[in-house]
């Protein structure tokens, strides 16, 4: 049952790989609490079962974020199992999960985020490997890119040209801009980076030559954050939301920052709106002088 499960997900559904080994273990923790062996045992299970279930999880230190996705998670495989035993109602169990109050992304500053691409570059144990840090922190800021998106960049993608053609989530493609900025310091790894760059290979390379992981982005971002005083939140996917909101903030409108981003529905990219009103509110309240009385 997992193994068709995981096949609907990567191939039907087209889900990622960080989604599908996520709903799969949801899966397999619910077939092993139930003890359910077939499908039509499974699309018997009723909601008092998934209560129980999801009471265990969350006796075990599980968040309201969290068992927000556990029963997502739940409710998709429920409903496949419905339709693998032949029900011509696949709508899982009705159940409400835990209120999840939704946080505001939080970008850091224009200068915040080129200074921080400059100070992978000069901190690094390796010129190169600076150069390296450098560009993939400019794609995720100047063109907006998601960590995984950068780092799945073949060789044959470069050099550079004014537009990229990027594949993200779901396997969705979207063209996203390529400022001159980033097509230099793209240019630059690549003029120094001492491994031969084949085109169906990985861009960006580890020290020893293997494809680039995100911890060690995530490593060299963190000590630069640290060194600026930068607060924690200052992470390589706040970079992707400064780009969105310093967007908004000079004019863009929600559908074209939509593409940009490759957000599936127009929602996701609706609350960069709110990241812009509480920073002029900030602006507000730090320079209107009866605020200050």
């Amino acid at each position: 049952m997992l193994e068709a499960w995981g096949a609907h997900l990567k191939s039907a559904r087209r889900r990622s790989e960080h989604t599908v080994r996520a709903y799969l273990a949801a899966a397999n923790r619910l077939i092993e609490a139930t003890g359910a062996e077939d499908w039509p045992e499974l699309a018997a299970l009723q909601a008092t079962n998934l209560r129980l279930h999801l009471a265990h999880r969350r006796a075990e230190g599980l968040s309201n974020v969290s068992a927000a996705r556990e029963l997502s998670a739940i409710k998709a495989f429920l409903s496949f199992a419905r339709e693998q035993a032949g029900m011509e109602d696949a709508t899982p169990p009705r159940l409400r999960g835990p209120r999840v109050k939704k946080g505001l992304p939080r970008p850091v500053t224009p200068d915040d985020a080129t200074n921080m691409a400059d100070l992978v570059a000069i901190s690094a144990s390796e010129a190169w490997i600076g150069a390296r840090d450098r560009a993939v922190l400019l794609l995720m800021y100047g063109a907006g890119m998601r960590i995984a998106e950068a780092l799945s960049l073949k060789a044959s993608d470069v050099p550079l040209g004014e537009t990229l053609v990027v594949t993200g989530k779901g396997s969705k493609q979207r063209v996203v801009p390529i400022i001159p900025i980033v097509r230099e310091g793209v240019a630059a790894y690549v003029e120094a980076c001492p491994y031969t760059l084949f085109p169906d290979k990985p861009l960006f390379r580890g020290a020893k030559g293997g494809a680039l992981g995100q911890g060690m982005v995530q490593k060299a971002m963190a000590s630069a954050r640290k060194a600026l005083g930068l607060p924690d939140t200052a992470t390589p996917h706040a970079l992707r939301h400064s780009f969105a909101t310093h967007l908004l903030g000079a004019g863009t409108d929600l559908r074209s920052l939509q593409e940009l981003l490759g957000h599936a529905s127009l929602g996701s990219t609706q609350i960069y709106t709110k990241v812009d009103a509480a920073a002029m509110l900030d602006a507000y309240r730090n320079a209107h002088p009866r605020e200050k009385d």
